[in-house]
């Protein structure tokens, strides 16, 4: 199940454009996108295939039902998608065992919006087994809420898991900033009508309308939100 938290209202965002910060997990906090190709390309190697390099920006950032579909579909590779998933979800285990970086900027960050009382959800398409080992290392505490990939019907790109975790957070979508490494992320959160910060870890992401682009965590802070959301409203 998504872990929920009643509603937090928005008693921390008084005078503020800002209710709530959602964050993202690969790749955004910790530095794992290139754990989730390694592991894949391990996986593959095993069953006799050879993944092309190309397809890296294919997977990256999706839900693993996309990625090990599309990586079944272009190897012809024997094996079902859930049991795809489960060797994919061991390895990844295994490796974020043995090291899981973070990415620059994390900690700082998680800090600043817990010493403020900033309600903060994290948002992974991966799944709860993944976060659940992730959070062990980050610490549980920073986040009110956490929804994974296997705990909605519809993950990313689908705007659901935003739309989800404003909803339980009580807060207005809107005035909810997304922080997204991928652009599967940042169109799910755009999606859910949220003002976005996109720190790109694989591919390259354009400036747009209601996202920011900028290179590492260390340049976002909690006066560099609330600019953010008070200039776009």
């Amino acid at each position: 199940m998504t872990s929920t938290v009643p509603a937090l209202g928005t008693r921390t965002a008084e005078g503020s454009a800002l209710q709530a910060v959602l964050l993202d997990m690969d790749g955004t906090l910790v530095d794992t996108e290139g754990f989730w190709w390694d592991v894949e390309v391990e996986v593959f190697n095993a069953l006799g295939h050879a993944l092309d390099d190309s397809w890296r920006h294919v997977v990256v950032g999706g839900p693993m039902t996309r990625s090990a579909g599309f990586l079944i579909e272009a190897t012809g590779a024997d094996i079902t998608l859930p049991e795809l998933s489960v060797l994919l979800n061991d390895g990844f285990e295994e490796r974020i065992g043995h090291s899981l970086p973070l990415m620059p900027g994390a900690l700082r960050l998680l800090a600043e919006l817990a010493a403020h009382e900033i309600p903060t959800a994290l948002v992974s398409a991966s799944h709860r087994r993944i976060i659940d080992r992730v959070l062990g290392v980050i610490g549980s505490h920073f986040f009110a809420l956490t929804v994974a990939g296997d705990e909605v019907e519809r993950t990313k790109p689908f705007p659901d898991p935003y739309l989800l975790a404003a909803t339980r957070l009580g807060a207005e979508p809107a005035r909810c900033a997304v922080i997204e490494d991928t652009s599967t992320g940042v169109a799910s959160a755009e999606a859910a009508g949220c003002q976005v910060v996109a720190v790109p870890s694989v591919a390259p992401i354009a400036p747009a309308a209601r996202r920011t682009v900028v290179s590492s965590l260390e340049e976002v802070d909690l006066p560099f939100l609330h600019r953010l959301m008070t200039e776009m409203r």
